[in-house]
């Protein structure tokens, strides 16, 4: 299948790969609530240098993954270049100083501690992303339902969620079929010939059979479900779950240090208090 979406049915062969979808989902979970909980940069940075290392481990697809890497960080640097046009000094609020480096008129001022906010908000999101797309690459919707399970997630929930991603693929692929066949009736969609406002019309009316499909879909799911007897009992097993691996035994303890230091940085921001969100080293 062509996975322009990232979506994986089969599970790969590196580290990450054949951990079971208990550990991925405990892992990711952990990580994102981490880097939620926190602007300091000496917590987020090896989490970033930690992304990083992980999405190079699944030896993804290099070319496009650089490609969605680098449209998101263009996409960062130009909400940065927004938020500092609308409020220049918008580090004094969050780091609480205002160093002045250049000056270009009295209004717009370029400060040392606006440039490091954007630093640490730029390494966070990045790390999130890259620990995201690191997540959805190696885990399939099998693993995912088993792992959310695992932290007592209602299975018929889980169900739901795996089908979601199950089926995201055939939608596009459904997309692009009905595409071609428009396209083959004389529709126009190529940006050249046509308009923005003739296109969108036209994807309208691609959107109607597309439903539709979907729809018959859904129906057939669901009575394949009911037939064989889904919902009955109260709990569930997972035939893509297989008994802890020689990784899944070197992780373990790593989920609970990880669950420790979660719990330490709400614990410190709850007693603590600290006025300002983001760390930096030179503000005493």
């Amino acid at each position: 299948m062509n996975n322009k979406l990232f979506i994986t049915l089969t599970p790969g062969k590196t580290f990450i790969d054949r951990l079971t979808g208990k550990t991925k989902v405990r892992l990711f979970i952990l990580m994102i609530f981490i880097l939620t909980a926190t602007w300091d940069l000496r917590v987020i940075a090896p989490f970033f240098v930690l992304s990083i290392v992980m999405l190079i481990s699944i030896k993804p697809d290099v070319k496009r993954n650089v490609a969605i890497i680098v449209f998101v960080l263009l996409m960062n640097l130009f909400n940065f270049f927004l938020t500092w046009i609308v409020r220049p000094d918008y580090g004094l609020t969050m780091v609480g100083a205002s160093t002045v480096l250049f000056r270009f008129t009295d209004f717009f001022v370029v400060t040392a501690e606006t440039l490091w906010y954007f630093l640490v908000r730029l390494v966070k999101f990045m790390a999130s992303f890259l620990i995201s797309l690191t997540f959805i690459q190696s885990i399939t919707p099998s693993e995912l339902a088993a792992g959310l399970h695992s932290i007592k997630v209602p299975y018929k929930i889980c169900t739901i969620v795996s089908l979601a991603f199950r089926y995201i693929p055939d939608i596009h692929r459904d997309f692009n079929n009905i595409q071609i066949s428009m396209q083959t009736r004389g529709m126009e969609l190529d940006s050249r010939k046509a308009g923005l406002l003739t296109r969108m019309k036209q994807y309208v009316l691609i959107l109607v059979p597309l439903i539709i499909t979907s729809f018959d879909r859904i129906g057939n799911i669901a009575n394949g479900m009911d037939l064989r007897g889904y919902g009955k009992k109260k709990d569930r097993t997972y035939y893509c779950e297989h008994d802890d691996v020689k990784g899944d035994k070197i992780l373990r303890p790593l989920v609970w240090i990880f669950l420790l230091l979660l719990i330490g940085l709400w614990v410190l921001k709850i007693v603590y208090k600290p006025p300002f969100e983001v760390w930096a080293p030179w503000i005493k």
